[in-house]
């Protein structure tokens, strides 16, 4: 058996399994560190400036690459998939995606991604993946480890597909034969030689679903994102006025971008999430675009607590919800609608930012 400093590793490998299963991940598995194909591939994409104004990303370089040079000792990655597709309170369970497809199609409502109607997944891993190594350190002693959610230069998806945990979609997130893409990752930085999990079989084919549906062309090839084109990009990460011309695309998108996950096939096997965490909040997925436009500021903060939408803050809020609202006067056929989306906008000019009056002034605009 393998084994270090008297660890029997494949016994230990046999009990984390069982402890994140317990823990509410669907899935681990074990990677090198040695990431040293995926570097040139990185350092393209940086700089033809797909990262857009993620300034982080090009400061930190191919450090996401090098394992080792973010966590001296490293010698394997743990990586954990935590579904997240929430119960609905409508529609069978397999017909989640044309329920979204619906939701898309109403201009009145307000469409938030689907892994930001619950609590902010940041806290929800990375809690769980510290108890997972804690776990491992009640059975062996301290180990030299770190936890990371989306929080460090991590090259996640590539990390994952190397472990075992799915495979590189075409829309670069990474997609599992079983649950398809909606589920979060995190790793675990760790000093154990943990036998290496295997790789599996890509399974996109000729499909370009992904590609075609997309409202911004944001895919620009197969596996290569321009996050300056990408609505979850433009809504969330962005901090100044959306271009021009991804303002119509974005329909009632106010928070992030599901569609290149709607229209995948794979997508019909993705997993409910066993964690009470993940559950929608109404407020989230019933209200219309007037609703929200009648936050206050400290009402945002009231609905938002514990959720990841409460970082973006309540003025780039108030800019989507302005794009969102133009859209709906420019496509809506109900008088009704549009005098009341029009008579709210005036009304929330003369005391908006200079940021929020500007997407207002487009939205009033012819």
């Amino acid at each position: 058996m393998l084994t270090a400093d008297g660890v029997d590793l494949s016994l230990l490998w046999s009990r984390m399994q069982a402890w994140a299963g317990q823990l509410g991940f669907s899935q681990i598995g074990v990677s090198d560190v040695d990431l040293s194909a995926a570097e040139p591939g990185l350092q393209a994409w940086l700089s033809d400036g797909c990262h857009g104004s993620m300034d982080y990303m090009a400061r930190h370089g191919l450090k996401r690459a090098r394992p080792v040079e973010l966590v001296p000792g490293t010698l394997r990655v743990l990586t954990a998939r935590m579904d997240y597709l929430p119960a609905v309170a409508q529609g069978a369970p397999s017909d989640w995606q044309n329920i979204e497809w619906q939701r898309l199609k109403a201009p009145e409502q307000a469409t938030v991604s689907v892994y930001a109607r619950g609590r902010d997944y940041h806290k929800v891993l990375r809690q769980r993946l510290q108890t997972l190594s804690d776990h491992i350190a009640s059975a062996i002693g301290p180990f030299g480890h770190r936890v990371f959610t989306d929080s460090a230069p991590v090259l996640e998806v590539e990390l994952a597909t190397r472990s075992g945990i799915g495979w590189r979609g075409k829309h670069t997130l990474a997609l599992d034969r079983d649950a398809g893409s909606m589920f979060f990752l995190g790793e675990i930085y760790l000093d154990l030689p943990l036998p290496v999990t295997e790789p599996v079989a890509a399974h996109c084919g000729s499909c370009s679903a992904c590609i075609d549906i997309c409202p911004t062309r944001a895919i620009v090839a197969p596996y290569r994102l321009d996050a300056r084109r990408c609505i979850s990009y433009l809504t969330i990460e962005h901090a100044g006025p959306i271009p021009i011309e991804f303002r119509e695309p974005m329909g009632n998108r106010i928070y992030g971008c599901d569609d290149c996950q709607l229209v995948c096939p794979w997508n019909k096997y993705a997993k409910r999430s066993a964690l009470p965490d993940f559950d929608e909040r109404t407020v989230l997925t019933s209200a219309t675009l007037l609703q929200l436009w009648a936050w206050s500021e400290a009402d945002f903060l009231h609905h938002t607590e514990g959720s990841a939408i409460r970082r973006i803050g309540h003025e780039r809020w108030q800019r989507n919800l302005a794009v969102a609202m133009g859209n709906a006067l420019r496509t809506s056929p109900d008088a009704e609608l549009t005098a009341a989306l029009r008579a709210a906008l005036v009304a929330a000019r003369d005391g908006a930012s200079d940021l929020v009056r500007e997407h207002i002034d487009w939205a009033l605009g012819p």
